[in-house]
């Protein structure tokens, strides 16, 4: 009686070795995905689209969704630049409250520094994205009468709201470490993870 024994080899994802295109390593007995940092950087800055149609849809000045007044309708009303600012900081202050949320449920040790470092530098290029794609959907949708001499029209007034984003992502990301840092100085040696 003969018995062919082939040689068994283990999948690629339970090698103890590095982990290369994608494929993760063991860490501790379990196998760890190895994500793409650059998903940090290119993901809020497709978001940036969504936050400017919404910009467009919601701010006075555009659909104006948000407040229905017709006192608020026309652009180049110097009463609607404050509220259209402040409806663009408040999409792009929810998107860096979620990406710092999805940063803070990311683990530590899968280089949370440098996706903290993309998600801030996505958090300003999808500020920017959704800046032009908010004046792109107000070219296409708005009103298509000529904007008096000295008015711009929709636009953002101030450039400083472009900085919500990145910043929000920042200072969460801070806050949460600095939290972890703290509860975990707070154990004893055997608990401390």
């Amino acid at each position: 009686m003969f018995v062919n024994v082939a040689p068994m080899t283990l999948p690629a994802y339970e090698s103890t070795g590095a982990a290369w295109n994608g494929i993760p390593a063991v860490h501790d007995g379990d196998p760890v995905r190895r994500g793409r940092a650059w998903t940090w950087l290119v993901v809020p800055a497709a978001a940036g689209i969504l936050l400017g149609i919404a910009w467009w849809l919601l701010a006075p000045g555009g659909a104006n969704l948000l407040t229905r007044d017709p006192a608020l309708a026309d652009p180049s009303t110097p009463l609607t630049r404050l509220p259209r600012d402040l409806v663009l900081a408040a999409l792009l202050l929810l998107a860096g409250c979620f990406a710092a949320v999805l940063l803070d449920a990311s683990r530590p040790d899968q280089g949370r520094g440098l996706r903290t470092f993309l998600a801030a530098a996505g958090g300003l290029a999808g500020s920017a994205v959704a800046w032009q794609a908010g004046l792109l959907a107000a070219a296409w949708w708005g009103p298509s009468g000529a904007v008096p001499a000295g008015e711009d029209g929709f636009t953002l007034r101030s450039a400083v709201v472009l900085l919500v984003w990145p910043f929000t992502v920042a200072l969460l990301a801070f806050l949460y470490n600095l939290i972890s840092l703290l509860g975990r100085g707070t154990r004893t040696g055997d608990q401390a993870h």
